[in-house]
């Protein structure tokens, strides 16, 4: 069952069928790779990027951005404790409203947390620069 009622019109998310009889378990193959790749990428550009499509044998196929493939901000999602001084959830307010202003429409503040983790993830020298000002690396040997 595919979740749309019968006759409610074409699910734009169905697989154009496969017109070369002779190709029908390679298209299969492909599909599902293609599918297995976006699906299994949780911290990878897949989930980062824009819907784009592209053409391959005759076929369309399109990857949809996270935000709309999941049924809610907690979709996919593991629940972790967060902990923030005054300073920083100020900080993060901000950043919310102003990515609110240049999205021009609500940003989950569950996204924007994500967003600013994978961030830092791959800025790791400008992280390793806040945690030292924090007093990581001090010693205190004579």
């Amino acid at each position: 069952m595919t979740g749309m009622k019968e006759g409610a019109g074409e699910d734009p998310f169905a697989e154009d069928p496969v017109t070369d009889s002779g190709s029908t378990e390679e298209s299969s193959t492909e599909t599902t790779t293609e599918t297995s790749s976006a699906e299994t990428t949780s911290t990878g550009s897949a989930d980062r990027s824009t819907a784009s499509s592209s053409r391959s044998g005759g076929r369309r196929s399109m990857s949809i951005p996270y935000k709309f493939r999941r049924d809610g901000v907690q979709d996919g999602r593991d629940r972790v404790p967060l902990f923030l001084k005054p300073e920083t959830k100020s900080a993060e307010r901000d950043a919310l409203r102003e990515l609110e202003e240049r999205f021009d429409a609500d940003v989950s503040l569950t996204d924007l947390r994500e967003a600013l983790v994978m961030v830092g993830l791959e800025h790791l020298d400008e992280v390793e620069g806040e945690l030292e000002e924090w007093g990581y690396g001090m010693t205190f040997d004579d």
